[in-house]
């Protein structure tokens, strides 16, 4: 009854101010009863109950409660209460995207916490949370490319996947960039999405594969894809963990190479841009910006719809009426 009350509008509400008329009428009722009836109060009758008064009397002194409240519900009905209905239409406009993530023994590198590809993982499954509307895809490289999960919106099982990605699944050595865009392409070639992106991840040089980086990058600016590409550390040494020979584990440092110059030049030419990321922190602000950069497009059209809810009111204020009719005119009047 409450959460009826609450989603009523009126389309009369300056009518609502008629029900000062109901209080008023309270207000001098009682003063007159007052006035004509004062109340007596005898010591030597205190403690006795009073059965003088017959049951015509009680009656016949509500009566002006039930017309009070019958013109009460009577002006809410003249207010014209309704209820507003909302219904939506949602256009969406998609974007398809692929993640292509380096999964290379360079990825264990524990500049980042607890290293790379962890830290990348955490972000990129934060990534895909905030894209409802969107399809997803994820590509896999290390020394080749493997397609862990085409396009879908089934966010979720995206999700899971990036969770498991491991470097085990890919045991040959290297960094394919050029095979990891061209498979992210040749994933996007067929989407009939105004909009395809490919955010490639890595922390390497293309040193593996048979598909040159520059004619992935051509494949994709004839397929209309767009690609962020994001370097993770910098050139020189980083620190692994490596086993030791008397137990437990040692910090080693060996050199890593990344080619900042091929990934900003394949971001530039598709239209996208390049981000190098030193830290954890900074690896979530770049795909918070990516985010902020592929925005889907949603259009919503909202149709209003109004249900006149007065003939309740009017139903319920006649009841009490025809009801203090009866009680005055049969009832009241039949009790000797």
């Amino acid at each position: 009854m409450m959460t009826f009350l609450k989603t009523l509008e009126f389309a009369n509400p300056w009518l609502l101010i008629l029900l000062a008329i109901p209080v008023l009428m309270i207000g001098w009722d009682f003063w007159q009863y007052r006035r004509l009836y004062p109340t007596l109060t005898l010591p030597i009758l205190k403690g006795v109950e009073d059965h003088s008064r017959p049951v015509r009397g009680y009656i016949k002194r509500y009566l002006f409660v039930l017309r009070v409240l019958a013109l009460a519900f009577l002006i809410v009905a003249l207010a014209r209460p309704q209820r507003s209905m909302q219904e939506e239409n949602v256009d969406t406009e998609g974007i398809d995207i692929v993640l292509a993530m380096d999964i290379s023994q360079s990825m264990e590198a524990m500049d980042f916490r607890p290293n790379r590809l962890e830290s990348a993982k955490e972000r990129a499954m934060e990534f895909v949370t905030g894209r409802e509307n969107d399809r997803i895809g994820l590509v896999i490289f290390a020394g080749q490319s493997f397609t862990q999960s085409p396009l879908t919106t089934d966010k979720g099982v995206i999700q899971q996947l990036i969770a498991e990605l491991d470097f085990s699944m890919l045991r040959e050595p290297g960094t394919a960039i050029g095979m990891g865009l061209a498979t992210s392409v040749i994933r996007l070639k067929d989407s009939d999405a105004q909009s395809k992106v490919v955010i490639l991840l890595t922390d390497g040089d293309n040193n593996s594969g048979f598909v040159d980086p520059l004619t992935a990058t051509e494949a994709a600016v004839q397929n209309g894809v767009r690609v962020y590409t994001i370097g993770v550390g910098k050139n020189g040494e980083a620190p692994f963990r490596m086993a030791s020979r008397l137990g437990g584990y040692r910090t080693v440092y060996q050199a890593v190479r990344l080619d900042e110059d091929l990934l900003r030049n394949i971001a530039e030419k598709t239209g996208g841009k390049y981000f190098n990321v030193r830290s954890n922190a900074a690896l979530e602000e770049v795909y918070q910006e990516i985010d902020q950069l592929e925005k889907t497009r949603i259009e919503v059209t909202r149709i209003t719809r109004k249900t006149e809810e007065f003939h309740w009111f009017l139903i319920i204020g006649g009841m009490l009426l025809l009801i203090e009719w009866i009680l005055r005119y049969a009832v009241v009047r039949s009790i000797p």
